[in-house]
């Protein structure tokens, strides 16, 4: 039998943490590897200076928008993500904690493996990898969210971020600090608050300055502005003799398509692409699929809030993304988040916080709000400079309530499948916002979509693609291999089995170090 030849040994579906993991590791072991990533290849002059340059900021290829952040709006939640060569690591906050305990004691996993033994040195290679750093210095927000420390008896739960930006002399260009030279240059940090909007002056560790840029040394290729729309096996119905990757431009007004054979795939194209294109494969091409896939799809519990003060001389927009973190209880935290001076663009998405349980409740708030108030919420809509003016509040919180995606006509729909459904507003978070803004003369606001229709925002959707022992717990197995297939696997928050409480990269990050390390090195494996 003649010897099936391969474009590829794997090809990885996606860019972001889980993809740029595998391409390093993989072409590190000598596989030939290509990631195809859906969208473009950004430097820091392509960011946007303010995220009123739509066409920069946003994808939304209808409109001819190819920027780097994602809007999605579903019956039960508003999903924010990145897109871009770097995937999430482009808009992210930079942050990177390690859960509680909880997290890997959760039962919905931790009966497959002790995870706090097997990924803590894991989470160590990622800090080591993106460089990370404690925030070096707090700025109005971050000292206005001690105050509430203080004010609520938990000074010792508050605490710097550890981040991945470099922090050296600022604006200065130094040769690659990380990885003895081999890495690209880096400049130090100008706390300028751009972080979610792109860094533009090359201070944020994103994973095209460190995993990716390694990669495409060992051997790596990167393909962008590509989709992903069919993987068929060869020859076999289990893929042990490889698959055909069916791929079309995402950015070309004209037809581009284009395919690959290759030994192994990665699916790692984030909860929203990894879900989607598994569900659609489902019904064509891979059957075998577990009947799991969409299911225990979780959030960190969040709520977005806003504060805008009425001080003329405060400003929030300095600093880094997210720079302080507050520990509210053991299993909730609130952080200050912000955006560069000018881009107030949120500020067309923003309401006066109403909590009820229905619209009708709501609109009715609303309206007394903005009757009882009206000089300051005329000053709240028509502040100068809303990103100066402005902090926003992100609390997370370890609630396990799930929702299910399932496929419709165009994309996916959302469904309550365990647990209460998510809320836009959680007391706690309320009442910590409010004494926020009697701390900077300022009142609370939150999302319009929030308000109005009582769906909750979230930058960390995981879940979808979750382990277990067989197919019918699971998705993937305990290594990230996915059940009914070979040389199959998952590496980005789809994976992710139970709630981290936490901004979740680095989780994401430390699962894939381990799923990558399971893998032989190319000499050595049998594809089997």
């Amino acid at each position: 039998m003649q010897k099936q030849s391969y474009d590829y040994d794997y090809i990885i579906i996606g860019s972001g943490f889980g993809g740029s993991v595998s391409a390093l590791r993989l072409s590190e072991k000598g596989y030939k590897v290509l990631v195809i990533e859906k969208g473009k290849k950004l430097t820091g002059e392509d960011f946007p200076k303010r995220n009123w340059n739509l066409k920069r900021w946003l994808w939304m290829p209808l409109f001819r928008f190819f920027g780097l952040f994602k809007i999605t709006f579903f019956r039960h939640i508003t999903v924010l993500s990145g897109t871009g060569v770097g995937g999430g690591s482009l808009v992210y906050a930079n942050t990177l904690p390690v859960p509680k305990k909880e997290f890997f004691e959760a039962e919905s996993w931790s009966h497959l493996a002790d995870w706090q033994s097997e990924l803590k040195n894991f989470y160590k290679t990622g800090l080591k990898m993106l460089g990370a750093e404690q925030n070096p210095q707090l700025e109005t927000g971050d000292k206005a969210l001690l105050k509430v420390a203080e004010d609520i008896g938990r000074k010792d739960h508050f605490e710097t971020t550890n981040v991945a930006v470099y922090f050296g002399e600022p604006d200065v260009i130094v040769p690659d600090p990380y990885f003895k030279g081999k890495g690209p240059t880096r400049t130090g940090c100008i706390f300028c608050g751009g972080c979610m909007l792109g860094c533009k002056y090359n201070a944020k560790n994103t994973l095209d300055k460190n995993y990716l840029y390694l990669a495409q040394q060992a051997g790596a290729a990167i393909q962008p502005e590509s989709g992903i729309y069919d993987v068929i096996p060869l020859d076999s119905s289990t893929g042990s003799q490889g698959y055909k990757v069916r791929w079309k431009s995402s950015t070309s007004i004209f037809s581009k398509k284009g395919d690959y054979t290759c030994r192994g795939i990665i699916f790692s194209g984030g909860v929203l692409g990894t879900i989607r294109l598994m569900l659609d494969l489902k019904q064509s091409s891979l059957p075998e699929l577990s009947e799991n896939i969409g299911t225990c799809i979780r959030t960190n519990s969040e709520n977005l809030l806003g504060v805008t003060t009425f001080d003329k001389n405060t400003v929030f927009s300095d600093g880094i993304a997210i720079g302080s973190i507050l520990h509210t209880g053991d299993n909730s935290h609130i952080e200050p988040v912000r955006y560069s001076a000018g881009s107030g663009f949120w500020r067309l998405m923003m309401a006066p916080v109403a909590p009820g349980r229905n619209m009708f409740i709501r609109i009715l708030k609303i309206i007394a709000v903005t009757i009882k108030h009206p000089i300051k919420n005329f000053k709240i809509i028509f502040v100068r400079d809303w990103a100066k003016k402005t902090q926003i509040l992100l609390f997370m919180q370890s609630i396990n309530s799930h929702l299910r995606f399932s496929r419709r006509l165009f994309g996916l729909k959302s469904s309550v499948e365990k647990g209460e459904k998510p809320t836009a507003f959680i007391p706690e978070a309320v009442s910590l916002a409010k004494k926020f803004a009697g701390i900077v003369n300022g009142q609370p606001i939150t999302l319009l979509t929030e308000t109005l229709f009582g769906i909750p925002t979230t930058a960390h959707i995981l879940g979808g693609a979750v382990m277990g022992e067989n197919r019918k717990e699971g998705v993937i197995d305990k290594s990230g291999k996915v059940f009914g297939y070979e040389n199959m696997f998952v590496c980005d928050g789809s994976m992710i089995s139970a709630n981290p409480g936490v901004n979740p990269a680095l989780t994401i990050l430390a699962l894939s170090e381990y799923v990558m390390s399971k893998i032989p090195e190319k000499k050595k494996s049998s594809f089997k």
